[in-house]
């Protein structure tokens, strides 16, 4: 018997829906922040970690932690966003391999000005959509499945290693 054979019929549909409804939310909010903001879901992804921070400014390596990206992908992203003038690096003065990553007054703006709407579409989405027990029972369901792909390093709720 071989390992496709193991999911059900009914477990394939719900395995379909599942991922079209992912991808198709994706789709919503990036479009949703393309036309509000004039900014991708990775551009937000990466103004809202740094907006967050403490001092508004993330070493490379924290973005790479926090957004769970390999350290290329986050590299690539910072110079796209340093070009059209949402981020600025700089050199860190206590490490010289490493560099801080902050929001210009143009990034500042796009994340605060997008946070809103996006909520908006969000909660239109997906927690308007949803019941109490419903969204109950997805936190739960989400928390498990996380756990068994890998046992947690840390959790975008929880505090970055040091």
């Amino acid at each position: 018997m071989t390992e496709v054979s193991r999911v059900s019929a009914n477990e394939w549909d719900v395995w379909r829906t599942f991922t079209t409804m992912r991808r198709q939310l994706d789709l919503a909010l990036e479009q949703q922040l393309q036309r509000d903001a004039g900014i991708s879901r990775p551009d937000f992804e990466v103004l809202l970690a740094i907006f967050e921070a403490p001092e508004r400014q993330l070493r490379v390596r924290e973005l790479v932690e926090q957004l769970g990206w390999e350290k290329s992908r986050v590299s690539h992203q910072v110079t796209r966003m340093e070009r059209r003038g949402l981020v600025e690096r700089r050199e860190c003065d206590s490490d010289g391999r490493g560099s801080w990553v902050s929001l210009t007054h143009n990034g500042r703006r796009a994340v605060l000005g997008s946070m809103r709407d996006h909520a908006t579409t969000i909660r239109r989405f997906f927690f308007d959509v949803l019941t109490p027990d419903e969204l109950a029972t997805l936190s739960d369901t989400s928390h498990r499945v996380l756990d068994a792909i890998d046992p947690p390093v840390c959790r975008m709720d929880d505090p970055l290693p040091e």
